[in-house]
């Protein structure tokens, strides 16, 4: 169980590593627009101090965590040139000792998100009355 656990832990620390790369690699003028804007999207809800689906909520809570935010930096790679990926993991590395970044921006746009659906939800369910 314990070999577990590390090898869990493990891989959370490449996935910060990865999400601060893609931080840095998505503001370099060799990485094309359309991957730029990907990137910054999944930084930005990587960052985010609020997910799309709470954690508190059993089983799904967690699903962003689990899959959402590691299938976007998959694709994410896929965007990015390799050497400017090699020269932002390394970059990420050397700066991570800092802590993490939050990005509240991204959290007020999720919270924007909930806002609305929860306002659609009661207009359709009072049929707007």
């Amino acid at each position: 169980m314990k070999q577990f656990v590390e090898t869990w832990k493990e891989k959370a620390r490449q996935i910060k590593v990865e999400v601060y790369a893609l931080y840095l690699a998505y503001r370099d003028p060799r990485v094309p627009l359309y991957g730029r804007i990907f990137t910054a999207c999944v930084v930005a809800y990587a960052f985010s101090p609020i997910d799309l689906i709470p954690d508190f909520i059993p089983i799904i809570g967690y699903l962003d965590d689990l899959i959402l935010i590691p299938l976007g930096i998959k694709i994410a790679l896929s965007m990015v040139p390799k050497e400017v990926m090699e020269e932002s993991r390394e970059k990420a590395r050397e700066l991570l000792g800092t802590g993490k970044p939050v990005n509240w921006v991204a959290g007020m746009m999720i919270i924007l998100i909930w806002i609305s659906l929860a306002t659609y939800a009661i207009n359709l369910f009072t049929d707007g009355k």
